[in-house]
């Protein structure tokens, strides 16, 4: 023994020490009643926790108690997991609650896990088995309560968010022994409904262990798994988990929740519909801008090689060809009228005429019209005519050699000087 004094402190201290580290007091189930249960203004919870023999203190602190379905209330018998601590100012050890359940609870507990070991064994919660769900149903089929509030949930979301989806209700009770042979006999009823259902939704609002228990029966798991129309469970709270949850190809934490996985949202529909219709009118717009080049480019080319524009060409070929044709004979006449002219006026300076007009005169014989050169060409008495420059004359020859007048006999001479 040590002659060592210690202070209350320490031995508090060390007391707390050997508690904490002690790994089964820091995670075990107490079992007893509740009682003298106090919630302190910070939220807390105080109580005792007595059987025949003993009181054990005990606290549920607020953080905690937000997520328990079962909270301290007198006279309650109940199982509480958590881990011993020592409150130090009273030197009182104590239990820090983190769950809390009703007595018989832990044996329920115990068959769940046992029957979840089980059929994940057999591969029924396998995730490679689960379907996906239909992302637009057009007939779903509810496995519920007719007269439960979680029916009535699912209904206004799925108005809500998709209303043109058929509901189908195969009634059943969700509670009680009854409960799972009519559950297993509803998802059968709607799996041979004469029109076909796309998905299928087992629900039920939230409730105790012993409430949801018939979700968690072998008969009605094995059921869901059966199903030709995928499942989606929505039993319970978020925290709530059955063995239906497991077994469905989809698990939703609330009914609410089951609906809004069941159906897309209209709202994002037109959303989505909106952006289809304005890429699709901007893609036949971009598709119309382009065939319209396109036929353009395609009418220029017919218009290169159509007739008529070959024609019209032609014509206009013809036209300057003309244009050309009739400018150059306009200058080849022009420069024939020059060359006639020229040709005339050097004509007119040879011209005989020239000649008579100054004074000479042509004879020629009567009878021959051969033009007399010498006098020994005529005779006395022969017709003669004479041109000069302004017409011409008969005239006889005389016998001196002398033309006669018109109408008698003259002389041959020369014109005058």
């Amino acid at each position: 023994m040590s002659d060592r004094v210690y202070s209350v402190s320490e031995i508090t201290a060390y007391v707390k020490s050997l508690i904490q580290t002690d790994l089964l007091l820091q995670e075990l189930w107490v079992s007893g009643e509740i009682s003298n249960s106090t919630r302190s203004a910070a939220g807390h919870y105080y109580f005792t926790l007595k059987d025949a023999g003993a009181t054990l203190s005990c606290v549920l602190w607020r953080g905690v108690a937000a997520y328990q379905t079962t909270l301290p209330a007198n006279g309650q018998a109940v199982e509480v997991r958590g881990g011993f601590s020592l409150y130090e100012p009273r030197g009182q050890y104590q239990l820090v609650a983190q769950e809390i359940r009703p007595a018989g609870i832990g044996r329920l507990y115990q068959e769940f896990e046992a029957l979840k070991a089980r059929l994940s064994a057999e591969g029924l919660f396998a995730e490679e088995r689960k379907r996906p769900l239909p992302s637009r149903p057009r007939r779903i089929g509810l496995v519920t309560s007719p007269t439960g509030a979680a029916l009535q949930d699912i209904l206004r979301v799925l108005r809500y968010r998709y209303p043109v989806v058929d509901v189908i209700l195969s009634p059943t009770l969700v509670q009680g022994a009854e409960a799972p042979l009519q559950i297993v006999a509803a998802i059968r009823a709607l799996n041979e409904w004469p029109q076909p259902v796309d998905t299928l939704i087992v629900a039920r609002g939230g409730g105790s262990l012993e409430e949801l228990w018939a979700f968690n029966d072998e008969r009605v798991a094995r059921a869901i798994v059966a199903s030709r129309i995928p499942v989606i469970s929505g039993v319970g709270h978020e925290t709530d988990f059955t063995i239906a949850d497991f077994a469905a190809d989809y698990r939703a934490p609330t009914p609410t929740g089951a609906a809004m996985a069941a159906v897309p949202d209209a709202r994002e529909l037109r959303a989505q519909l909106r952006d289809w219709a304005a890429t699709v009118e901007t893609w036949m717009r971009t598709r119309v801008t382009q065939r319209r080049t396109d036929v353009l480019a395609e009418v220029r080319a017919l218009q290169r090689v159509s007739p008529k524009e070959r024609i019209a060409r032609i014509r206009q070929q013809t036209d300057d060809l003309t244009r050309a044709a009739a400018s150059t004979l306009q200058h080849r006449l022009t420069l024939w009228r020059e060359r006639v002219a020229a040709r005339r006026a050097q004509l007119s300076s040879l011209s005989p005429l020239a000649v008579l007009a100054r004074g000479y005169a042509v004879v020629q014989r009567e009878d021959t019209g051969a033009v007399v050169r010498r006098t020994a060409e005529v005779a006395t008495g022969d017709t003669i005519r004479v041109r000069v420059t302004d017409g011409d004359f008969r005239a006889t020859v005389s016998a001196d050699g002398k033309a006669a007048t018109p109408g008698s006999p003259g002389s041959l001479c020369p014109p005058a000087p």
